[in-house]
C-alpha cells in the first residue's frame, strides 16, 4: 500500500499529464461527434456533398470515373495505415533500446527527468495510439470498400425506379462514405494526438501544453477554417 502511494506521489504531475491527454482527445472526439449534428464543420458539409455526389452517380450509366474516385481514396487510406504498421514496427524496437533513448533525450532543453518504466509507460501509451490509429484506417478502408460494391449495385437511370427509391439509395451510399471518411479523420486526429504524446518524453507540461495545441488546431480546421468556408459557398448548402 505505501509503495502505491508512493508510486503515485512520485509521478504525479505525469499522472495529471495524462488525464489531461485523455480528455483533450477524448473529450475533442465526443464533442467534434455531436457538435457535426447541429453545426456546419467539414464532416457535415462533405456529407451533404456525397449526397449530391451519389445523386449524380444514379443518373448515369457509366460509372468508371466514381469508382476511380472512391478507389483513390482507398489508396489514399491504405498509404496511413501501412505508414502506421511502420511506426508500430519503429515504436516496438524502440522499447528494447529504452536506456540509450533517455541518454539521447536527457541533454535536450527543458527535458524532465525519466525513469526506465516511466519512459517505457509514455511509449505504451503511443503505441496503444498508433494501433487505434491502425484500426481506423483499415476498418475505413473496408468501408471505402463498401463503398464500390453499393456503387456497382446501383440501379441504372434505365431501370425506372421512383424519386423515393433513388434518393434512399443515395442516401445509404452517401452515408457509407461518410463513415468511411469518419474513420479515417479520426485515425488522422490520433496522429496529431500522437505529436503530443511525443513531447511527453520531453517534459509533461510541454506535453499538456501541446495537447491543448492540438484541440485548437482541429477544431479551427474543423469548424472555422477558409477551406470550411469554401465548402459551404455552395447555394444549396
Amino acid at each position: 500500500m505505501l509503495e502505491t502511494i508512493q508510486l503515485f506521489t512520485e509521478n504525479w504531475l505525469n499522472i495529471v499529464a495524462l488525464i489531461w491527454f485523455l480528455i483533450c482527445f477524448r473529450g475533442y472526439m465526443y464533442y467534434a461527434k455531436r457538435k457535426s449534428y447541429t453545426t456546419s464543420c467539414l464532416a457535415s458539409v462533405m456529407h451533404m456533398y456525397r449526397k449530391e455526389w451519389m445523386m449524380r452517380i444514379l443518373t448515369r450509366e457509366v460509372r468508371i470515373s466514381d469508382t476511380a474516385a472512391v478507389a483513390n481514396l482507398e489508396r489514399t487510406v491504405a498509404f496511413f495505415a501501412s505508414t502506421t504498421m511502420l511506426v508500430l514496427a519503429g515504436l516496438m524496437t524502440l522499447l528494447s533500446y529504452t536506456d540509450r533513448a533517455i541518454t539521447l533525450v536527457e541533454h535536450l532543453p527543458m527535458v524532465h527527468p525519466s525513469t526506465p518504466l516511466e519512459w517505457e509507460v509514455k511509449l505504451l501509451v503511443l503505441l496503444g495510439l498508433f494501433v487505434y490509429a491502425f484500426f481506423k484506417f483499415t476498418w475505413s478502408l473496408r468501408q471505402y470498400g463498401f463503398v464500390s460494391v453499393m456503387i456497382g449495385s446501383s440501379p441504372l437511370p434505365s431501370d425506372g425506379l421512383d424519386e423515393k427509391q433513388i434518393q434512399a439509395h443515395a442516401t445509404r451510399m452517401a452515408r457509407m462514405g461518410s463513415m468511411a471518411a469518419n474513420n479515417f479523420n479520426v485515425g488522422l486526429r490520433t496522429y496529431y494526438f500522437s505529436l503530443a504524446v511525443l513531447c511527453w518524453l520531453i517534459n509533461p507540461w510541454l506535453f499538456m501544453l501541446v495537447s491543448a495545441g492540438v484541440v485548437y488546431v482541429l477544431y479551427h480546421r474543423e469548424f472555422t477554417s477558409p477551406t470550411l468556408k469554401t465548402l459551404m459557398m455552395s447555394t444549396k448548402l
